[in-house]
C-alpha cells in the first residue's frame, strides 16, 4: 500500500491558468509594433502635408505652357515653376512673364509678358508699344529685344489703366490672345510670375525679366 505524501499535490486540481502559448505572445507584440509604425508613417506623411500644401498653394506650382502664345521664348510642353509669394511682397514689373486666370473664364490659365502697369497709358501705334507715365509724361518706346526683329505690334490703340490694372501681351504678337483683344489684367487674377524653367532639360535654368 502506497503511503500518503502530505506534500502532494493533484494536477488535476490545480486551478492556476495556463501560460498563454509563445506563438500568442508574439501575435501581441507584433500587433502593437505595427500599431505604432503605422502611427510613426502617418505623422511622416501629415507632417510632409503641413509642408507641401502651403508651398503648393502660396509660394510656388509647377506650370505647363500649353499654346504658342508666348514663343519663341516659351513653348508647348515646357515646365515651368511660378513663383507666388513674391507679389505678397512686391508689385509686378513690367517685362515679367506672369501666369493669371484669364478673366473671361477663370477656369483658365494664360500665360503673357506684363506690358503695362496701373496708372500708365499704353499705346500702340506703327508696329511699337509706347508708355506714358508720370516718370515720363511725353512717353517712351518700349525696346522689346526678346521679340524677333521686324515683328510689328498691332493693332494701333490707346488704353489707359487704372489703380490695379495691368496690360499683358504675348511674346508671339500675331498669335495671341491678349490685352489687345480681351482688355486690361485686373491684379486679383494674377496667380505668379515665371521663376523656373525645369523642362525640357535643354532649356533648364532662372526665367529672367528684361530691362524695360
Amino acid at each position: 500500500m502506497k503511503e500518503f505524501d502530505p506534500n502532494y499535490v493533484d494536477s488535476s486540481l490545480n486551478t492556476r491558468q495556463p501560460e498563454p502559448p509563445k506563438e500568442e505572445i508574439s501575435s501581441v507584440s507584433f500587433s502593437k509594433r505595427a500599431a505604432s509604425e503605422t502611427w510613426e508613417l502617418a505623422k511622416i506623411v501629415i507632417g510632409s502635408l503641413l509642408i507641401v500644401l502651403p508651398i503648393r498653394l502660396f509660394i510656388a506650382q509647377p506650370f505647363i505652357v500649353r499654346g504658342a502664345s508666348m514663343e519663341p521664348n516659351f513653348h508647348e510642353g515646357q515646365y515651368l515653376i511660378i513663383d507666388e509669394a513674391s507679389y505678397y511682397l512686391r508689385e509686378p514689373q513690367r517685362g515679367e512673364v506672369v501666369v493669371f486666370r484669364y478673366p473671361q473664364d477663370t477656369s483658365q490659365f494664360f500665360i503673357k509678358r506684363v506690358i503695362g502697369l496701373p496708372g500708365e497709358e499704353v499705346e500702340i501705334a506703327g508696329g511699337k508699344v509706347k508708355i506714358i507715365n508720370d516718370e515720363h509724361p511725353v512717353g517712351f518706346v518700349l525696346e522689346e529685344k526678346y521679340l524677333p526683329k521686324n515683328i510689328a505690334t498691332t493693332p494701333d490703340q490707346q488704353v489707359f489703366l487704372g489703380t490695379e490694372e495691368y496690360f499683358v501681351m504675348g511674346d508671339n504678337r500675331v498669335f495671341s490672345s491678349d490685352s489687345r483683344r480681351w482688355g486690361t489684367l485686373e491684379e486679383k487674377y494674377l496667380i505668379g510670375r515665371a521663376l523656373v524653367r525645369l523642362w525640357p532639360l535643354a532649356d533648364i535654368g532662372v526665367v529672367k525679366k528684361p530691362n524695360l
